[in-house]
């Protein structure tokens, strides 16, 4: 995964929240664009949960671009489920 591409969906006006699908088997939802900060080599992705406001993360993970197999848009009900490692 490059810096740009990553940073590309984060802009994106409006955003659509999306998953991220790691090489280990795991995978991460960004549900709103201030959970994420993408540096050189990875990303800094803030883990909410369901009481927070939109944007509040109660946990947080950085993953390695490298690991980033995939990405894909996620489907409306998926907004409001738990975010965590799949």
């Amino acid at each position: 995964m490059r810096t740009e591409e990553l940073r590309g969906l984060l802009k994106k006006v409006p955003f659509k929240p999306f998953r991220l699908y790691l090489s280990n088997g795991q995978s991460y939802d960004v549900t709103h664009p201030d959970l994420a900060v993408v540096g050189r080599n990875d990303v800094f992705i803030g883990l909410p949960s369901g009481d927070l406001p939109a944007g509040v993360y109660d946990r947080f993970a950085f993953v390695a671009l490298m690991h980033i197999n995939n990405i894909e848009p996620l489907p409306p009900a998926t907004h409001a489920e738990k975010n965590g490692p799949a």
